[in-house]
């Protein structure tokens, strides 16, 4: 008897671990909260603000999870950059729209990523808030990566080891947003050397810091692919939309930090 009161505790634990705003991760499906049309208005308003302003390339944050899941000071849990594109739809026609560069979770393996490329509606189709989160960069920015984003050296930033609270300022694993910092100062500082875009992290860029409590870290490092915490030491901090933002902003590399809601 006392042993199925153990057992009961420790499910009801690991439910709530399960379930933890610090495994936020960044997966590409999601259950939709949106009908397919309200997603679409999105889509469309969101294509529309960003070729009024003339955005070819910009970061963009999106929520997969329910607000009160969400770890304190995080908005969005997936971030990705938006490219001015040449599309080509089912029935051949070549239209101009955005594609959307993405570092996903696996989906089989939840402890490794992969790159991929889809369009706003796929994008959009498992948000759990009608809105996003967008970082229009300078035209300067802008410029570089456009010519950067998807190339070779683009891929090669790529660290398929993912954690959801991956270390920034080192190289050990990589999350949706660590990657987008990476590729940002590997368009600013003109260079895709690791370590020295992990230097340039610790001495400019400031994370955020995620309180979880050691236990559950434990446990989900234990029970939940994806939750690591080796590449830190002390206090975990990682990237996160937010940060992301401020970070060009600090330094002017911004143009325009906005926020569209269907």
């Amino acid at each position: 008897m006392q042993g199925r009161k153990y057992i009961l505790v420790f499910n009801v634990i690991l439910s709530l671990l399960l379930t933890s705003p610090a495994w936020a991760g960044s997966q590409q499906g999601g259950e939709s909260q949106f009908t397919i049309d309200e997603v679409a208005i999105l889509t469309k308003k969101l294509e529309k603000t960003m070729a009024a302003k003339g955005a070819r390339v910009f970061i963009i944050g999106r929520n997969g999870r329910p607000v009160e899941e969400l770890p304190t000071g995080v908005e969005y849990t997936h971030v990705a950059f938006g490219v001015y594109s040449k599309i080509q739809t089912d029935d051949g026609r070549i239209i101009p729209g955005y594609a959307f560069y993405n570092l996903y979770q696996d989906d089989k393996d939840g402890a490794k990523s992969k790159l991929v490329t889809d369009y706003a509606i796929d994008f959009l189709a498992g948000i759990y808030e009608s809105r996003v989160g967008v970082v229009i960069p300078t035209p300067e920015l802008q410029k570089r990566l456009l010519s950067f984003v998807g190339t070779a050296e683009y891929e090669a930033l790529h660290n398929p080891e993912y954690s959801v609270m991956a270390n920034p300022y080192n190289a050990k694993y990589q999350n949706c947003t660590e990657y987008v910092l990476d590729v940002l100062n590997a368009a600013i500082y003109k260079t895709v050397d690791t370590e020295e875009l992990k230097l340039s992290a610790k001495d400019y860029f400031k994370a955020h810091d995620i309180h979880v409590s050691p236990f559950k870290t434990l446990l989900g490092s234990m029970f939940v692919p994806g939750v690591r915490k080796d590449d830190h030491v002390g206090q975990i901090k990682t990237a996160t939309y937010t940060t992301i933002a401020e970070y060009l902003e600090s330094y002017n590399l911004a143009q325009e930090v906005i926020e569209i809601e269907l």
